[in-house]
């Protein structure tokens, strides 16, 4: 294996030529631990990025709302066949668009309400306001997650009143789904997600510093958001803009706020525990987060021939000789994206290797056959895939 500062000067150069401000990162590998850091939590005032640094994990945020939801089913308090208007009756009238490319009136009455399983595997027929189709302009044009101060349960009864994009179960979209599947979790266990979230994970596993908020006088130690004109190669502040995601709220702390897709701080090591604990399902002192059967469901691909390839095509996709997908090699598993064609990526990877990022540049990986995990922190919206690349690059060619 070679040295590992070779890994931190490979990735310093995307700091060095200003496509990020600072990363983090770290590899855990059986019982050996590997980290290192560079660059700037603000790349105005030049403070340097900290060992305990903060950052807005963005969709991070899901897979953790997805072992909750594990957890619930292992109890038989939820159940993957169950419709949402079982919990949520606001959506009985949700009606479906007839085709994505026609009007958004142009609906018809729902047979098949989405599952627990559709929201999971985002085959529920729900978008995501910085997607290309009529549904995400109309996310946008409500709203959706623009406020810093409503309840989760205020924005899904937004949503209960837009239609579907399609059928449940008939493509896959990535999708505010998981926002859905929040609201559910507290409606079952009849407590806020902000609640629930400290109990079934962030205590049990010692992450004392996840939540959707910070603590008061750590403001310092979380690194500034940009995102990178691509036309300029420079970072820049970002901007609110027509179906942007940066649109979504994300306040530093507000006592009612919480999401199901977005929303939670943490740091890297903090992160870092939940990764490992995807291994085993428990904690370090042994207490069961999640058994055998659910830990196997994670890194399953549980979708049909007639999904793939997935994709995530935003409105801003440029799609020319350059564009790649970088979902083409990948499944979904129950809440995670789960490797399936490591041939697709150059031979790297490991078949079942499974994780997900944030919109924000942030991005963590397991796998069991290594006993590894793999985590990238940073702050970049629009962020050139180089940084990531090399990172996956480096570990599967030297561990």
């Amino acid at each position: 294996m070679q040295d590992l500062k070779e890994l931190n000067n490979r990735l310093a150069k995307y700091v060095d030529q200003g496509m990020y401000p600072g990363f983090q990162w770290q590899i855990n590998i059986k019982d050996k631990e590997f980290s290192g850091k560079y660059g700037f939590n603000n790349i105005h005032t030049k403070q340097p990025v900290l060992d305990n640094t903060l950052y807005r994990i963005w969709s991070m945020t899901k897979p953790i709302v997805a072992v909750v939801t594990l957890k619930l089913i292992e109890q038989k308090k939820l159940s993957f066949d169950d419709t949402i208007i079982k919990y949520l009756p606001e959506f009985k009238n949700l009606k479906v668009m007839n085709q994505e490319n026609n009007e958004i009136n142009d609906l018809s009455e729902i047979n098949d309400y989405p599952t627990i399983k559709d929201l999971l595997l985002h085959t529920a027929g729900f978008s995501y306001n910085m997607l290309d189709d009529p549904i995400g302009m109309e996310y946008e044009r409500i709203k959706l997650f623009h406020s810093d101060t409503s309840t989760l349960e205020e924005e899904i009864r937004k949503l209960a009143d837009i239609p579907l994009l399609f059928k449940p179960k008939t493509k896959w979209r990535y999708s505010v789904s998981m926002d859905v599947l929040g609201r559910i979790i507290e409606i079952i266990q009849q407590n806020s997600l902000q609640n629930i979230l400290v109990e079934e994970i962030f205590y049990p596993l010692e992450m004392y510093e996840t939540n959707y908020s910070i603590p008061k006088g750590s403001e310092d130690r979380l690194m500034d958001s940009y995102a990178y004109d691509s036309a300029k190669s420079q970072l820049v502040n970002y901007y609110p803009g027509l179906q942007k995601i940066e649109n979504y709220q994300y306040p530093l702390n507000e006592e009612k706020f919480a999401r199901g897709g977005h929303g939670l701080f943490s740091t890297i090591k903090d992160y870092a525990i939940f990764a490992k604990m995807l291994h085993t399902g428990k904690t370090k002192e042994g207490k069961t987060i999640l058994n055998q059967n659910s830990l196997k469901l994670l890194n399953s691909n549980a979708l049909e021939d007639y999904y793939f390839p997935i994709e995530i095509r935003s409105v801003n996709s440029v799609i020319d000789v350059n564009y790649v997908n970088d979902l083409e090699p990948y499944g979904w598993g129950m809440g995670f994206r789960t490797l399936m064609n490591p041939n697709k990526q150059s031979n790297l990877g490991s078949v079942g290797e499974f994780g997900w990022s944030g919109a924000a540049s942030t991005y963590f990986l397991v796998d069991n056959s290594k006993n590894m995990t793999a985590l990238l922190m940073t702050q970049v919206f629009s962020g050139l895939p180089d940084l990531k690349n090399d990172f996956y690059n480096f570990i599967y060619t030297n561990f």
